[in-house]
């Protein structure tokens, strides 16, 4: 800092004497006054500093300046790219039947709490579809739903041309598709209707539901995954597989996609365009391991592509998991893994490189009690990116939209 200083040719040491007292003078200065601001961070060092930045953070950090924006959308983009959330979604089964979210982001490691937006009040359950991002609530006298990453807004809709009690629901492309779920005394009970997102009516289909699904057509016995053409059905404990084309109104299969006599419950969820298959082995009250399998379709048989390690395993050691309380849902590359009584707990399967997966584990201190008695618990999982959490800062005062945990 002192480079530009007038510097004596005659005298060097008088000028050095000069140096010493000017600078015992400024170091004086600087123990009285306040300590000087930190350097600014810029560049590498800004970027790398922003994947320790949660993502709900770097909202406000991508408005500070042009170029703080622009190395938020560099470190995502190259350091520590946005990774699929799992949402769990508890009900109320008191009035006025409120609905409270949790999230998880594997990006940053941290649970939230979201404060959205409610859904009609009505006492009618609260229901999620594992082959997407879809919560939906069913009642004699609509039908509402909502599928945006955050459930920032809900559509509602007549109900179904034939009322039940507990169908499985998939949004294929533009088409909502119900199935099972209805009584026998009064209709079908394996009855599937279409609702049309784009016409906004309902179609009743020609064909229903496989026979062989009939005696656990209830959703808690089946798993059930979609894309954009086909939903795809899996019988929890026998693994037998139908997929639909609501285009065509056909079904096909059966498919018996258990990949080992040992497998007691299988789930299905599609992570980076791939149908994926997780498997538990042992039993409902000693689980040995749970493995992933990509699932060939056309051929249908299944590739290993990964087992949980041993020491996820035996964290899964004494307690129960019944078929029933399982599933999975599954965005991007993640397939989550879910159990209801237990929604503090993230266990998810990232597909990665030529198609093998990595396993994670993530527990949510203000959730490990689990359920509570009078709680409704159902999971879906979605890409929320930086645009999504603009959108939900903006519906309220941001400090209270999006805690930590």
């Amino acid at each position: 800092m002192y480079m530009n200083e007038p510097c004596s040719t005659t005298n060097p040491i008088k000028n050095l004497h000069k140096f010493a007292m000017k600078t015992d003078t400024e170091r004086a200065a600087q123990d009285e006054g306040p300590p000087p601001p930190p350097p600014p961070l810029f560049g590498d060092i800004l970027e790398l500093t922003l994947t320790r930045v949660p993502l709900v953070d770097l909202v406000s950090a991508s408005q500070v300046s042009r170029s703080w924006k622009r190395a938020v959308s560099s470190s995502l983009r190259h350091l520590n790219p946005i990774r699929p959330w799992l949402l769990v979604h508890s009900q109320s089964t008191r009035t006025p039947y409120a609905i409270s979210t949790r999230a998880f982001d594997p990006r940053s490691s941290v649970w939230l709490d979201i404060s959205l937006p409610q859904p009609a009040k009505h006492a009618s359950t609260l229901r999620s579809s594992s082959s997407s991002n879809l919560l939906f609530i069913l009642s004699p006298s609509k039908l509402s739903f909502s599928s945006d990453p955050l459930h920032l807004t809900w559509r509602h809709a007549a109900p179904p041309l034939v009322w039940r009690a507990d169908p499985i629901v998939a949004l294929v492309g533009h088409r909502l598709v119900v199935a099972g779920g209805a009584f026998d005394f009064d209709d079908d009970p394996l009855a599937v209707e279409t609702y049309d997102l784009r016409a906004g009516a309902w179609e009743a289909c020609g064909s229903t539901m496989p026979a062989l699904l009939k005696d656990s057509s209830a959703s808690a016995w089946l798993s059930v995954t979609a894309d954009e053409d086909k939903m795809y059905v899996t019988d929890k404990l026998s693994g037998v597989t139908h997929s639909y084309d609501p285009e065509a109104d056909a079904w096909h299969g059966p498919y018996d996609l258990r990949p080992h006599r040992d497998v007691y419950c299988c789930v299905i969820g599609f992570a980076s365009g791939r149908l994926i298959l997780v498997g538990l082995l042992g039993c409902e009250e000693n689980v040995k391991g749970v493995k992933a399998w990509e699932v060939e379709r056309g051929t249908w048989r299944a590739r290993e592509i990964g087992e949980m390690p041993p020491g996820m395993v035996r964290k899964m050691k004494g307690e129960r998991f019944c078929a029933s309380s399982m599933s999975a849902c599954g965005a991007g590359d993640f397939v989550y893994l879910n159990r209801d009584s237990d929604p503090g707990t993230a266990v998810w399967c990232e597909v990665v490189g030529g198609g093998d997966c990595r396993w994670g584990r993530a527990e949510s201190p203000a959730a490990s009690g689990g359920r509570g008695p009078a709680e409704r618990v159902v999971f879906t999982s979605s890409n929320v990116g930086m645009s999504e959490l603009k959108q939900a800062l903006a519906t309220g005062d941001p400090r209270n939209v999006i805690r930590s945990t």
